[in-house]
């Protein structure tokens, strides 16, 4: 499965958009089986005190094998941390291997981890 695009953009009441792979309407055409996990900046104690908590990360995973569809980053420092969801694309990891990577606590890129988590139903912070 080719890893699609990338690509990030920068907007005034967002700080970055940024995203890899399919959308949900483009999962939704094709007729796949899939499941959705997102996770709000609202609830990631890093965004939190740095008063960025607007915008969210969403990861789009196969329901099946839970290889990753696709993911969007809206918020600060989107463009920083779609890398990691980039190389899991490209290289077909699930969201069990994404998770399995260390998320430093308090960190933004716990967010990419809890998105993850919730596409299994297991988010850890709501």
């Amino acid at each position: 499965m080719s890893s699609g695009s990338w690509s990030g953009t920068s907007r005034k009441s967002i700080d970055a958009v940024a995203s890899v792979g399919m959308t949900e309407q483009q999962c939704k055409d094709k007729k796949l089986d899939y499941k959705v996990g997102k996770f709000p900046f609202s609830a990631n104690g890093r965004a939190r005190t740095a008063g960025e908590n607007e915008g969210f990360v969403k990861i789009i995973r196969d329901a099946k094998y839970g290889e990753i569809l696709g993911a969007h980053i809206v918020g600060a420092h989107a463009t920083e941390l779609i890398h990691e969801l980039v190389v899991a694309r490209t290289n077909e990891f699930t969201v069990e291997e994404v998770d399995l990577a260390i998320h430093a606590h308090p960190t933004l890129s716990e967010a990419v981890a809890e998105a993850c988590l919730d596409s299994l139903g297991k988010m850890i912070h709501a």
